[in-house]
């Protein structure tokens, strides 16, 4: 007897895959690069996780992703923790992802991004809130490995500019122990007050490395220090938290040396410099009281009490001199005055005499000059008046009446057109010797008229 074959339908086959992947699969966590990122309108996110190997359909439904702290990127590295799932429809399975998180540096980033973005807005970056450094330092903390490059990097520096002392509290510098141990440093040296400024620094290093100095409490002790801080964390293109919050950010912990203190030659040179000002003004200082000395000298001489005396004498002599030439001139011009007076009057009578003849002349030419002109006009007015009277004469009606014409009045009113009259109306006739009442009986006009003739 042959075996029965046995043949399963699709359905059934993935149905099972899916019962035994939902129940012998607990929730797992797996990492990978997001790509095929899709944020849905409802709220749902959709995306694939890959690797070199192989690609995973993932879903992150709203109500698990509310709480996600950041916006996933294509590309971007990140742990989901899911329950695996099949979907019986297409045959495929698929992550439904539960939380996700970024992975390695891109977790650190965030970190980083979000602590940044903190303190900023409470102020903790403000450049109004950095303190300047001390121009000449005597004494220097520095918080530091002391067994790292960092600290020799900043001992050649000092030695060789401005030699100055140093105080060094040691920490570790990387590690989940270090914040506690870079914030103890700040401390020790803001209450010890023997130090004029601190440099927090290491040498270079990973992003993990020096993520230390991204710790928040390690932020705000450094805005809290009462003593200014420098920080040179790795090298030129590192950035951390503790760069943004010191007072001053040195790319390198060689550059933060140089910054803290003055050179040395420099310093000398300007030393120099000002000495040899100094002995310029000294010796110009000296020139000008020699010569203010000299000029003291002959004031003296000046102010001697004999020799003001006899000026005294000599100029009183001199001033009695004057003031007898001054009483001669006057004589002399005086006697000038009273003789220039006796001509003046003189020479006012003469004229007062003539002007008076002169004027009474004048008068009467100005009498005879305006009785002439009143006449003429007078005349010319008269004639002017009776030419006026004559043509108003011409234009009076009674000239009219004179020669035979006659006025027509209605009711009061002058006429002066047949259309003004009918037949039967009362007429009033004014001849120049007296009136006459007529009744209308015809009316021609001046075509009927001419047609009746």
């Amino acid at each position: 007897m042959t075996d029965e074959l046995i043949v399963f339908s699709v359905f059934e086959i993935t149905s099972h895959l899916k019962q035994v992947i939902e129940t012998q699969i607990e929730p797992l966590y797996i990492r990978g690069e997001v790509s095929n990122y899709t944020r849905h309108s409802s709220g749902h996110i959709y995306f694939n996780l890959k690797d070199d190997n192989s690609t995973l359909r993932c879903t992150f439904f709203r109500y698990a992703n509310l709480t996600l702290d950041f916006e996933p990127e294509n590309g971007m590295e990140v742990i989901c923790f899911g329950k695996l799932t099949v979907y019986e429809k297409g045959g495929t399975y698929s992550l439904n992802v539960q939380s996700m998180s970024l992975a390695g540096k891109g977790e650190l980033a965030l970190r980083f991004e979000l602590l940044k973005k903190k303190l900023q807005e409470e102020g903790l970056f403000d450049p109004a809130a950095k303190q300047p450094l001390p121009r000449y330092p005597r004494r220097i903390g520095i918080v530091t490995s002391p067994t790292g490059a960092a600290l020799q990097d900043i001992r050649n520096v000092l030695s060789r500019r401005f030699p100055v002392e140093v105080d060094v509290f040691p920490a570790q510098v990387q590690g989940t122990g270090a914040p506690a141990q870079l914030i103890a440093g700040i401390k020790y040296f803001n209450r010890a007050k023997d130090v004029d400024l601190i440099i927090l620094t290491r040498g270079g290093g990973s992003q993990e490395d020096l993520f230390c100095f991204n710790d928040e409490k390690l932020a705000r002790e450094i805005f809290a220090s009462r003593l200014p801080v420098i920080s040179a964390v790795g090298h030129e293109i590192d950035f951390t938290i503790a760069d943004f919050v010191a007072d001053l950010r040195a790319p390198t912990p060689s550059a933060a040396a140089e910054i803290a203190v003055p050179d040395k030659a420099d310093l000398l040179a300007y030393l120099a410099s000002l000495d040899s000002r100094m002995k310029i003004m000294a010796s110009s200082k000296v020139d000008r009281c020699r010569s203010v000395l000299g000029e003291s000298k002959l004031a003296l001489a000046r102010l001697n009490p004999e020799r003001r005396w006899l000026s005294m004498n000599q100029r009183v002599d001199m001033a009695n001199l004057a003031l007898l030439q001054i009483q001669s001139s006057l004589k002399s011009k005086l006697h000038q005055l009273e003789l220039r007076k006796s001509m003046a009057e003189n020479k006012l009578k003469s004229h007062h005499a003539q002007y008076k003849l002169i004027t009474s002349q004048r008068l009467k030419e100005i009498q005879m000059s305006l009785g002439y002109a009143i006449s003429l006009a007078m005349l010319e007015n008269k004639n002017r008046l009776e030419q006026l009277r004559l043509r108003l004469e011409g234009y009076s009606p009674h000239r009219f009446l004179d020669r035979g014409c006659c006025f027509v009045s209605k009711d009061g009113k002058p006429v002066s057109s047949v259309e003004q009259i009918s037949p039967d109306d009362m007429l009033k006739l004014l001849f120049k010797d007296g009136s006459s009442d007529v009744k209308v009986t015809n009316v021609h006009p001046r075509g009927l008229a001419d047609d009746a003739k």
